[in-house]
């Protein structure tokens, strides 16, 4: 009777902690578009377009342990709202802060992309892949930097 009961309650413990996406979590299914076909991409498609500034920085040379960071422009030049889901990095030394929410066309933005040089040495080189509901999809940003003792 105990075993059933501990079974009984990690199955509820997993079912409540799977669950629960709050309400602000949700996207509105208007914002999914995808203009491509089998007779290839529609540019009339009103789509948010992710245009950088750059999408390399060199931090230059830097010492050892130094923690640094850089905040790269963006514009949504598109024709509706730009969402960005996520961003990655190639290493956990690289982490990639970005605005939550809607981007409406014509506003812009940052993502600022942190390196940390802790037990790094010589010529590095990082990418961050932002994720968006943009066409394309996805934008690699790239950092650079030579660290030293």
């Amino acid at each position: 009777m105990k075993k059933n009961f501990i079974i009984l309650l990690i199955l509820i413990t997993g079912l409540v902690s799977c669950g629960g996406n709050s309400p602000s979590d949700n996207i509105d299914v208007d914002l999914i578009n995808n203009p491509n076909s089998a007779q290839g991409y529609d540019n009339s498609a009103r789509m948010p377009v992710i245009t950088f500034d750059s999408d390399l920085h060199d931090f230059g040379r830097i010492t050892q342990g130094e923690s640094i960071s850089y905040s790269f422009h963006f514009r949504n030049t598109g024709n509706s709202d730009l969402i960005i889901s996520g961003c990655s990095a190639t290493c956990g030394c690289t982490v990639a802060d970005f605005p939550r929410g809607r981007i409406a066309p014509g506003k812009d933005g940052y993502v600022t992309v942190s390196f940390n040089s802790q037990g790094k040495i010589g010529q590095q080189y990082q990418e961050i892949t932002v994720s968006s509901n943009a066409q394309p999809g996805r934008n690699i940003l790239k950092i650079t930097a030579q660290v030293s003792y």
